[in-house]
This record gives C-alpha cells, sequence and structure tokens, in this order.
C-alpha cells in the first residue's frame, strides 16, 4: 500500500529524493513526517529500506544522482531529459574531471558496465555522465556498478532520447524549480545555470 501511494506521487511529481529535510521524499513519507539525522536509525528505517529497494527496482523508476548530489528517484515520463543530459558530454560535465576520471569513463564507455569503488567513480556519477548503482560484493564490500548511459538504455529497453540536452535541462529545472517553491526546498541541479 505505502508503495503504491509512493508511487503515484513520483509520478505525479517526476521526482523523489530518498531523503531531504524539506523536498518530498521517501524516508519521509514512509515516517509520515520528516526525519532527522540519518534515516537508519529511524524505527521506522526497516520498512525504509524495504519502500527503498522496491522503489529502486520498478520498471518505472531510475536512480540518480540528480537532484543535491543525493539519490533522486526519477519517474520514468524525465527519463528522456536524463538520458540526454547524460549522454551530452556537455563542458560543465567534463570540465572538472581528472585523468583518473576520464580513464574510468573511458573504461566503462569501453566494457558498458563495471564494478569499482573510489573518488572517481562518484565523480563520474556526480557529473551524471554514467549510471551508478550500489552493489556488495563476494567480499561484503560496497562498491559501485557503473554503467554507460548506452548499456543501461538497452538494458532498460528504453528509446536512445530524441530530445536535445539544453530542452532537457529546462525541463528538469522546471520540475526542481517548482518543488522547491512549493516545499520551501533548496534543491540543486549538477549544471550551472
Amino acid at each position: 500500500m505505502m508503495l503504491e501511494h509512493i508511487l503515484e506521487d513520483l509520478e505525479s511529481t517526476g521526482l523523489l529524493l530518498k531523503t531531504d529535510p524539506k523536498l518530498p521524499n521517501v524516508c519521509a513519507m514512509v515516517a509520515g513526517g520528516p526525519v532527522s539525522g540519518s534515516w537508519w536509525a529511524h524505527p521506522k528505517s526497516h520498512e525504509m529500506f524495504r519502500v527503498l529497494c522496491a522503489l529502486a527496482e520498478h520498471p518505472d523508476v531510475m536512480v540518480t544522482k540528480l537532484v543535491s548530489g543525493k539519490d533522486t528517484f526519477v519517474h520514468r515520463a524525465l527519463w528522456p531529459c536524463v538520458l540526454a543530459i547524460g549522454m551530452s558530454r556537455e563542458p560543465w560535465q567534463m570540465g572538472a574531471l581528472g585523468a583518473e576520471d576520464r580513464d574510468l569513463l573511458a573504461r566503462v564507455d569501453q566494457e558498458g558496465e563495471l564494478t569499482t569503488s573510489g573518488r572517481a567513480a562518484g565523480a563520474l556519477e556526480q557529473a551524471l555522465l554514467v549510471h551508478g548503482e550500489q552493489v556488495h560484493t563476494d567480499a561484503g564490500a560496497h562498491a559501485k556498478r557503473l554503467r554507460s548511459w548506452r548499456q543501461w538504455i538497452e538494458g532498460s529497453g528504453v528509446e536512445a532520447p530524441e530530445i536535445d540536452a539544453s530542452t532537457a535541462r529546462g525541463s528538469i529545472e522546471t520540475v526542481v524549480k517548482y518543488l522547491n517553491a512549493r516545499f520551501q526546498g533548496r534543491g540543486r541541479l549538477p549544471w550551472p545555470r
């Protein structure tokens, strides 16, 4: 029941954060109000974890570091925008990358998918250059599974976006501006205005 309600909200708003002090977010929806501190310490943390996992696995949901560098659940309707931005390789995405970051991006592009960890993985994910997903290795360590957007498209069975990056950014900006105004939030996007 909770998952259905959250999916309806996601479809309505287009975006939900995992957690945020003001903007609509899954943890607050499960808790029935704002969550202070780590959601892992909340009495409903197990329910939050269950809902977060189910939401991330839903076929109409993408999870990426879109708003304020946080895990953001994106409804299928906005996927073309995220994909157009992610695949654009614009100066704001590429300009701050160091040699290690560029090497890792080249490996992801070549292999399509790889499991790694470290700062470079986070930098690529924050710049929306790859799709990242947290995984546990066989040794029990946390790592990131990075996928090129082309690989993600193939695995998701969706079409390549037919929208240009500028229009896509404008669409996402409109949604975040609306959410910020409605909820007195401070959500920010990774590209400069």
